[in-house]
C-alpha cells in the first residue's frame, strides 16, 4: 500500500512588489493554515516518510510548517526543483521515483498541476484550493504503479472545511 498526499502550497502574498514568482512567501492566512492542515494531518494520525516541497518560498514554507505540526524533522524536507512550473506529468514523474520502502509521501506542489493530478487520480477531485490536502491510499507495492490503478480510498480536506 502506498499513501500519497497532494498539498497545495498555503496562500501567498502578492503584497511585496519587484519580488520574483519563485520568491513569494506566504500571506497571514497561509501561515496559519499550513500548521492547522498539519495539525489536522497528525491529528489522524498520519506519519509520513518523506515529504518533498517545490523550491519556492512558499512552498517550502508550507512544507516546513506541515512538517513541524506532524513532528516531522525539516532537515529531511526534499526541496525539489522539479516541482517548481511542472507539468502534470512531470510531478507524477518525481513521484514515481521514490523509494519502494517508503510507504507514505507528502508533496507540497502549486497549481495548476497539483490540483490536475488529483483529479486524474479521482475525477471528483474538481478543485484543490490554498491549503488544501488530497489523500490517496493505492493498493501497490512500488511507487511507479502510480496512474496505472486507481486509488482504493480518496480524502480531500482544506482549510476552510
Amino acid at each position: 500500500m502506498k499513501t500519497l498526499l497532494l498539498v497545495r502550497h498555503a496562500k501567498s502574498s502578492w503584497e511585496q512588489t519587484g519580488v520574483s514568482d519563485h520568491e513569494r512567501p506566504l500571506n497571514h492566512r497561509g501561515r496559519r493554515d499550513a500548521p492547522d492542515m498539519g495539525r489536522r494531518l497528525a491529528e489522524r494520525g498520519v506519519a509520513p516518510d518523506v515529504l518533498l516541497t517545490s523550491t519556492a518560498v512558499r512552498a517550502r514554507s508550507t512544507a516546513a510548517l506541515i512538517a513541524d505540526a506532524l513532528g516531522f524533522d525539516q532537515a529531511r524536507i526534499t526541496a525539489d526543483e522539479r516541482l517548481y512550473g511542472a507539468s502534470v506529468d512531470e510531478v507524477l514523474a518525481v513521484i514515481r521515483e521514490l523509494a519502494d520502502d517508503d510507504s507514505c509521501a507528502i508533496v507540497v506542489g502549486h497549481n495548476p498541476e497539483t490540483e490536475s493530478l488529483a483529479h486524474r487520480f479521482a475525477g471528483e477531485i474538481r478543485d484543490l484550493p490554498t491549503g488544501a490536502v488530497a489523500e490517496f491510499t493505492f493498493d501497490v507495492d512500488a511507487w511507479d504503479e502510480l496512474g496505472e490503478v486507481a486509488p482504493t480510498s480518496v480524502r480531500l480536506d482544506t482549510p476552510r472545511s
